[in-house]
């Protein structure tokens, strides 16, 4: 996911997140995670991991969900808010951390958060959590979420760990459909 936070003075101190592998398995169940938008099939989502950001300059860590404005954004899993955050490429951003502190959720370009979300609040999966906008790099009216995911180690912070493709785990069909 991308790091929006404060810069650390040095990649070593930041924990500087690394690209890996999907993982084999899912960061809450075999099943993989909930889809963050509201009405947005599996069937819709495309893997946009990696495509050319900024002229080539960077590779795209995330799936871009598209939708209309105001789309509820859910929980893609339990755990908790960590961070709400205002940045210049994320725009309105929320970071969730999994119940069992080892994944981070990242959701970006909000509209705005659901009404009560704050730092440090328990969340369950499907719960909404903000709307889809298009603040930040989104460009107006491009509206989408980007959703990131962050394997944590440790103690890690909100803008550290190790950036995941989100895109096996939404698109994968729970067993036995």
């Amino acid at each position: 996911m991308l790091s929006f936070g404060p810069a650390p003075a040095t990649p070593k101190q930041a924990g500087v997140s690394r690209d890996v592998p999907a993982p084999a398995s899912t960061p809450t169940t075999s099943e993989g995670l909930r889809v963050p938008v509201a009405g947005v099939p599996r069937s819709a989502i495309r893997d946009s991991w990696g495509e050319a950001r900024e002229g080539g300059a960077r590779g795209h860590h995330g799936t871009d969900i598209m939708a209309r404005a105001g789309t509820p954004v859910i929980a893609a899993a339990d755990g908790w808010v960590e961070k709400l955050f205002e940045s210049g490429r994320g725009g309105t951003t929320l970071y969730q951390r999994s119940a069992d502190r080892r994944w981070t959720y990242y959701y970006a370009h909000l509209a705005g958060y659901a009404p009560g979300v704050r730092e440090g609040m328990r969340v369950r999966a499907g719960q909404v959590l903000g709307y889809v906008g298009d603040t930040g790099d989104a460009g107006a009216g491009n509206y989408h979420l980007h959703f990131g995911l962050t394997r944590m180690h440790g103690d890690e912070r909100w803008w550290q760990g190790d950036n995941v493709n989100p895109y096996p785990l939404l698109a994968r069909q729970p067993a036995g459909r």
